[in-house]
This record gives C-alpha cells, sequence and structure tokens, in this order.
C-alpha cells in the first residue's frame, strides 16, 4: 500500500473516533411536577454528536440564510408519554417526550427544538425518585 493512502487511511480512522458523528444518544432526564410526591426518572435517546460547519468570511456580503450554521438534531423521532407517581387528582400527571430516532446536522427548527444551550439547567430531582418502567403511548410528529 503507497504510504499516502496508508497515513490517510488511519487519519480518517483516528478523526472518526474523536469527532462522534450526529446519532441518537442514550440520556437520562428527571421529569417533577411541584404539586407530585415523586420525581420520575426517564431513559430517553436524544440526538448529539458532531456536525461539520464552516464560518464564512465577508459575512456582511453574503445572504442571511448562508450565516446559519448546522446542529445535530432529530430527523426522525417520535412521543412517548408517561405518568408522574403521586399527583392529586387535580393535577394531571402526564408527561409527554421526544425519543429520537434518527439524527442528522440542519438548521436547528426552534418550531420543536430548543437551539439554545442553557448550562443553568439541573437535570436532577429534588423529590423521592420512581424509575419510568412503561411508557403509555408513542406517537409520531
Amino acid at each position: 500500500m503507497n504510504p499516502v493512502c496508508l497515513a490517510t487511511v488511519l487519519f480518517s480512522l483516528m478523526f472518526s473516533n474523536a469527532a462522534s458523528r450526529c446519532v441518537p444518544t442514550e440520556y437520562t432526564i428527571h421529569v417533577e411536577k411541584r404539586e407530585c410526591a415523586y420525581c420520575l426518572t426517564i431513559n430517553t435517546t436524544i440526538c448529539a454528536g458532531f456536525c461539520l460547519t464552516r464560518d464564512p468570511n465577508l459575512k456582511e456580503r453574503l445572504p442571511k440564510s448562508t450565516l446559519s450554521q448546522t446542529v445535530c438534531t432529530y430527523k426522525d423521532y417520535i412521543y412517548q408519554t408517561v405518568v408522574i407517581p403521586g399527583c392529586p387528582g387535580h393535577i394531571n400527571p402526564y408527561y409527554s417526550y421526544p425519543v429520537a430516532i434518527s439524527c442528522s446536522c440542519a438548521k436547528c427548527n426552534t418550531d420543536y427544538s430548543d437551539c439554545v444551550h442553557d448550562s443553568i439547567t439541573v437535570n436532577q430531582c429534588t423529590k423521592p425518585q420512581k424509575t419510568n418502567l412503561l411508557a403509555l403511548s408513542n406517537y409520531t410528529e
């Protein structure tokens, strides 16, 4: 094998391991309502990973549509619904959340995604925990 080809193949293999591609990734969320007695721990999948992007020079001369960068976002997803345990009768105990089926690198769609990373949000329970054993329903969006 040609040394240049070998170096290219080795570099590609090293880079592919260092930069995760945009794929569904396991994620745990904690859901609680103020009025309910328990916090529900849910294992789901979200889109996460690396999307190749570029920052063009001469931004003032380009159309605004070319300045938007791509993010790892949902391509196909379903919603699952669970019941938060320990809720009084007058409180809606149902909680629906998206489950990533497939992901792609695309412009962030604010119709169904939060396009701003909020580093202040804490994903933890403040009440006793219950683990989600069964989703009530699946529906596609």
